[in-house]
């Protein structure tokens, strides 16, 4: 008993002790984010929607997503993306692919509304992911558009710009502009992350605050610029060269009509 008791008093015994509350923390939180992507992925789809959207996916999409949706060198895995993921990239046009690039481009939309639900429907049933959302979260008519610009300007600004205008990122990348961008796009993209764009779960931004941002975007999309034109929303880049072009241009034309003489 003494020699347990010296045991018990060894100087490793704290970090042993914050290792397994840190193991069983982490255990915990891995569960809880497995069953709330568990909950998200339940779907009303039907056999045959998800039959019809197989058929497609096979045609359309398994040259560079693998048979399977395994993935290739080509394209990356599909198996637990969720349905959201798939309405948003086909549904803005950006699969399939118009070519290889840093990053998938805008285009007009292959499919219908039906046909990109049954693609939609067949990748959900393949693992759990972000589902689309429900229209109460995309109701604007709820949403805060004060919170939702600060919870912008915090998690979203640095790369869209703080007028939502879009900016350029690293090796040809960019963030889009969200102007112009539904309320059902915004959300999925929030929820599943697109090309370089950080995945906002539940946790990291709640439902609520989602509809707030997306209420934000549409009001100053609304609004306009009252300040006049808004040079592309850009910021102190665009107008200090707007400046500069403008403001040499009038200088030359003082010098020349200063200097110029009657013949």
């Amino acid at each position: 008993m003494k020699a347990l008791s010296k045991k018990r008093r060894h100087p490793l015994a704290a970090v042993a002790l914050l290792l397994f509350g840190l193991l069983i923390t982490g255990s915990l939180y891995t569960a809880a984010g497995s069953i709330n992507e568990a909950k998200a992925a339940t779907t009303t789809a039907s056999a045959a929607d998800i039959e019809e959207g197989q058929k497609l996916f096979v045609a359309n999409c398994a040259t560079c997503h693998g048979i399977n949706a395994e993935g290739s060198p080509a394209g990356p895995s599909l198996i637990g993306v969720g349905a959201a993921s798939v309405d948003f990239q086909v549904g803005t046009g950006r699969m399939p692919m118009q070519m290889q690039g840093p990053q998938a481009q805008l285009k007009p939309v292959q499919f219908d509304d039906e046909q990109i639900s049954q693609l939609s429907a067949y990748v959900a049933s393949l693992g759990a992911g972000p589902s689309i959302p429900d229209e109460e979260w995309l109701d604007t008519s709820k949403g805060d558009a004060a919170h939702g610009g600060t919870v912008f300007r915090v998690n979203c600004a640095m790369c869209h710009n703080a007028a939502a205008s879009g900016g350029a990122l690293t090796r040809g990348k960019f963030a889009p502009t969200l102007h112009g961008v539904s309320e059902k796009h915004i959300y999925e993209a929030m929820v599943t992350g697109p090309q370089n764009m950080p995945v906002f779960n539940d946790s990291n931004i709640t439902p609520e605050e989602k509809r707030d941002v997306i209420t934000f975007l549409k009001t100053i999309e609304a609004n306009g610029t009252a300040g006049g034109a808004s040079l592309g929303g850009l910021g102190p880049v665009a107008e200090g060269l707007f400046v500069w072009t403008a403001g040499l241009g009038i200088i030359i034309g003082f010098a020349v009509w200063l200097t110029s003489r009657p013949s």
